[in-house]
């Protein structure tokens, strides 16, 4: 069995360093087709000059990056000649309208609101360019024919006038004369941000990529190992963590909630580096939108819950109920609206990052204080500072623009990274609490077990039976109460099974009474008992003194030619109650390994149960041939409790 785990083991890192390693040469090689310059990302897709809402004209330099913030940004010069060169200009845009067309005003590429009913208008009056014509055919088409097959070949994929959406655009320059366009040709290409309530950075919403054919799709594939590790973190949010609750054999809200932020985390960051690439596959650039923008609210949702699953005092998690409903209806108010193309979701951006910043900062308050009375959430409270303070440092750039570097993705992995590890922490000293716990009820259950087996020892069965039997002819009525106290003996052994807690000492010394006048029909003359008791105000527990007697009855008195006394006394110091069970038999020597054959632990579990469920403790002393004494001490802070 160790050889077979030690395989697996070995078979499990040889796997991991071969999957490292393909993921390496993989990135490698992606980076290398990069450097041989397959394909060149670019701001802009024009070399010139540029204007910012009607401002002054700055120079713009070969692969210089633009990031201004604007509303309408105004580029004029000619397309990089490398364009030429691979043939291809693939565009990328996120919530802007342009347009590319030449100084004499021939559009180029076009990404604008169209309305179909116009264009319709112009198909039936002065006809389409020859290719389309060849979709349309000469026969010309009703208005529903005409947007069907429009919305089929992908044409006019805009139904929110407002909404530009996310789009991917292909410019192919061999498709051009040459006289049209070349490398001396002057283009415009005008971007425009309709969003009135709020303005973005130019990096942030336009991009272009200079390539041969297909570019887009490697600069796809490029980001392949990201969305992969991304997908990792989906997987172990959807199985892991929730799985864990049901590891420990119960179900743990905070291990759930924790899953599913981990979950939505993915997806968030999975959706996110692959965002600009939605367009290839779904037509729709309002759904790509969409697309992109709800997993920010899922992933906010549930960093809400996940926090509120850290309260533990009623009106914290009250609070967080009512916060995450709101962020609920939210979402579901600005995806109807959205849908119904009544306002988009870029939008509404503005209203939910007001409602997202106000329960941000309850939330955080709200940590504070349930960290002032549960020590453990500090940790959770602590993990949110990098996120916290990317946060702030982003919202100071978009004003001040000291740097083109964001700073939130890096704060949002090391505030998740650091949940992750403390969480898998968290559960791993669960689990062996979990463990721990399961063996010490075994063993609280064994100890039970053990003590009343060795209580109720087979001979001392049949010995007691056999002694009211004898009974039965000699002296009837004797007979019938021997019986009434051997069936309350026992009843009292099988009850302590049950009991968990200690019980008053009056309890105990009555079944104590019990066991010794069975053990007295036994040996008559031979075994006298003598009470001392005086204390009885004090708790132990139930079963730890008779086997005391037991050993004293069966291992000093019994032996003893002529029998012995058995005394039990009861003694108040300043600072603890004491049990003395005393003996005049054969004693022995306290120091002398015994090795009898027999299993000595239900000393053992005296010993334990009165340190675990009173803090007390055993002495016992011993004289060879002049008897033993063995004191129970307990502590009165402890019954007195």
């Amino acid at each position: 069995m160790l050889h077979n785990l030690q395989g697996k083991k070995y078979a499990a890192v040889i796997l991991s360093i071969m999957g490292a390693l393909m993921i390496f040469l993989t990135v490698l090689a992606f980076h290398f087709f990069n450097y041989m310059n397959i394909s060149i990302p670019m701001s802009v897709c024009v070399e010139g000059k540029y204007s910012v809402d009607g401002g002054e004209w700055k120079d713009l330099e070969s692969g210089q990056e633009v990031n201004d913030f604007f509303h309408k940004a105004v580029f004029k010069g000619k397309i990089p000649k490398e364009a030429f060169l691979m043939g291809n200009i693939t565009i990328s845009s996120k919530n802007v309208w342009y347009t590319l067309k030449t100084a004499d005003g021939l559009i180029i590429i076009d990404h604008n609101y169209i309305d179909m009913r116009k264009m319709y208008h112009y198909y039936l009056n002065d006809g389409l360019n020859k290719d389309l014509n060849d979709y349309f055919g000469e026969e010309k088409l009703g208005f529903e024919s005409f947007r069907a097959r429009s919305m089929k070949k992908g044409f006019f994929q805009f139904r929110m006038p407002n909404t530009p959406g996310y789009s991917v655009n292909d410019l192919m320059i061999y498709d051009y004369d040459e006289k049209l366009l070349n490398e001396n040709t002057d283009v415009i290409l005008e971007v425009t941000y309709p969003y009135k309530m709020n303005h973005t950075e130019f990096r942030d919403c336009f991009s272009c990529l200079i390539s041969e054919s297909n570019g887009k799709y490697m600069q796809f594939f490029y980001s392949m190992p990201f969305f992969i590790l991304f997908l990792l973190v989906c997987f172990i949010g959807v199985f892991f963590f929730p799985m864990a609750g049901f590891i420990l054999g119960k179900i743990d809200y905070s291990y759930l909630s924790f899953g599913i932020l981990c979950f939505n985390w993915g997806i968030f960051m999975m959706v996110r580096s692959v965002s600009s690439f939605m367009n290839l596959w779904i037509s729709d650039s309002s759904v790509c939108l969409a697309l992109d923008t709800m997993p920010n609210y899922f992933f906010i949702l549930s960093l809400l819950f996940y926090l509120k699953s850290n309260f533990q005092r009623r009106i914290p998690r009250l609070i967080g109920n009512i916060l995450g409903t709101i962020y609920i209806m939210m979402i579901i108010a600005a995806m109807a609206l959205h849908f119904t193309a009544v306002t988009d979701l870029h939008a509404m951006s503005p209203y939910m990052f007001a409602v997202t910043a106000v329960c941000a900062i309850v939330m955080a308050v709200l940590l504070c204080v349930e960290t002032r009375f549960d020590i453990s959430t500090y940790g959770t409270l602590l993990s949110c500072v990098p996120l916290a303070t990317t946060l702030i440092i982003d919202a100071l750039n978009h004003y001040l623009q000291f740097t083109t570097i964001d700073f939130f993705y890096s704060g949002l992995a090391v505030t998740m990274l650091y949940q992750i590890a403390r969480s898998v922490l968290r559960l791993r000293k669960q689990y062996v609490e979990s463990i721990r716990y399961q063996q010490m009820q075994k063993e609280l259950y064994e100890a039970k077990v053990s003590v009343m087996v060795s209580q109720i020892q087979p001979h001392f069965l049949y010995n007691a039976l056999s002694s009211i039997a004898m009974l039965c002819k000699l002296d009837a009525d004797t007979a019938y109460q021997a019986t009434i106290t051997f069936s309350q003996y026992l009843r009292s052994n099988m009850d302590s099974l049950k009991q968990t807690k200690p019980i008053p000492f009056e309890q105990e010394l009555e079944h104590l009474k019990k066991y010794l006048y069975i053990e007295k029909l036994r040996f008559g003359k031979k075994l006298n008992v003598e009470y001392d008791i005086q204390a009885t105000d004090f708790e132990l527990p139930q079963l730890s003194i008779q086997p005391l007697a037991e050993n004293a009855v069966k291992h000093g008195i019994s032996k003893k030619r002529g029998g012995g006394t058995l005394t039990i006394a009861t003694r108040e110091t300043d600072d603890a109650y004491e049990v003395i069970v005393s003996d005049d038999g054969t004693g022995f020597d306290v120091n002398e390994v015994k090795d009898d054959g027999r299993s000595h632990i239900g000393m053992e579990n005296i010993r334990r149960r009165l340190k675990e469920m009173c803090n007390a403790k055993v002495e016992i002393s011993s004289v060879v041939g002049e008897g033993t004494v063995a004191k129970v001490i307990i502590p009165k802070e402890v019954s007195e409790a």
